[in-house]
């Protein structure tokens, strides 16, 4: 069964940092995709970063620049550095991932993930 937890949300002030994690476990994927998703209160949910199991990365337009995705194959763990932080990055924050044949297969935060964790709450105070 395939088990994905997130850990490192809290609170932090403008323009400061935080880091989220994301273990796996359940599984043993030859290829995957893999995202940072959030949904704010009252909005919908969206994608924040995406990284495919060759660590090619993509990102949403709000947090390029500010936001860092990574991963630790050995470890199964994903890692979100959230850097330069803004008050509309308030939301609970969610992991997911995709497992595929090969990274090739993936389409960034436009794919379509199998398997989601329950969240993590990240606040930002103006």
């Amino acid at each position: 069964q395939v088990q994905l937890v997130e850990s490192g949300g809290g609170s932090v002030q403008a323009g400061g940092s935080l880091q989220l994690s994301c273990v796996g476990s359940g599984y043993t994927y030859i290829g995957h995709c893999m995202a940072w998703f959030r949904q704010a209160p009252g909005k919908e949910r969206e994608g924040v970063a995406a990284i495919d199991s060759d660590g090619k990365t993509s990102y949403a337009a709000s947090v390029k620049g500010r936001f860092t995705i990574s991963q630790d194959n050995a470890k199964n763990t994903l890692y979100l550095q959230m850097n330069s932080a803004k008050p509309e990055d308030t939301a609970t924050y969610y992991c997911a991932i995709e497992p595929v044949p090969a990274a090739k297969y993936c389409k960034g935060l436009n794919g379509d993930f199998r398997h989601w964790g329950q969240g993590t709450q990240v606040t930002v105070s103006s």
